[in-house]
């Protein structure tokens, strides 16, 4: 008896998406890392950057939303990166009992290198994809992400 092949929508569905995307954010993440090694920073130290230099976060909360962490795990990073001279809390003039996350002159001067290195980095990962295909990524993973917001 000849058994057919499960559709590839079937299979993503029995975890394998999960896999692929775990797998290709791992891929992502390490590839970053080794990019900014020559400017000592590290992937999330260069999303906290960045995000701030954005004007997308600059809160503690702001930042733990962006990069899925918890607010010990971004307190710990933040130390880190204090400590390196690169980000200054300051005072929330709304809210006196948080603080507000800055660039330092250093560290906004980082922001255009590390994004440059960034960006090779997916120019490296997107190697072989026609515009076309480019597309249909974007297309399918911004689906995902309405599909995920809409059941969560």
């Amino acid at each position: 008896m000849k058994t057919t092949p499960a559709s590839i929508k079937s299979q993503l569905s029995t975890g394998e998406l999960g896999f692929l995307i775990t797998g290709v954010r791992n891929a992502i993440w390490s590839s970053i890392e080794r990019e900014l090694q020559p400017l000592d920073i590290t992937a999330a130290q260069f999303v906290v950057f960045n995000t701030i230099a954005k004007g997308r976060g600059s809160t503690i909360g702001d930042l733990c939303r962006v990069l899925g962490y918890d607010s010990g795990a971004m307190t710990r990073l933040l130390d880190r990166i204090e400590k390196k001279g690169l980000v200054r809390r300051v005072a929330n003039p709304d809210d006196r009992r948080s603080y507000l996350i800055e660039l330092t002159e250093q560290s906004a001067a980082l922001v255009p290198k590390a994004r440059r290195h960034v960006q090779a980095v997916f120019g490296e990962l997107l190697q072989g994809f026609d515009e076309r295909e480019a597309v249909a990524l974007k297309a399918s993973l911004e689906k995902i992400l309405e599909n995920a917001a809409r059941s969560g």
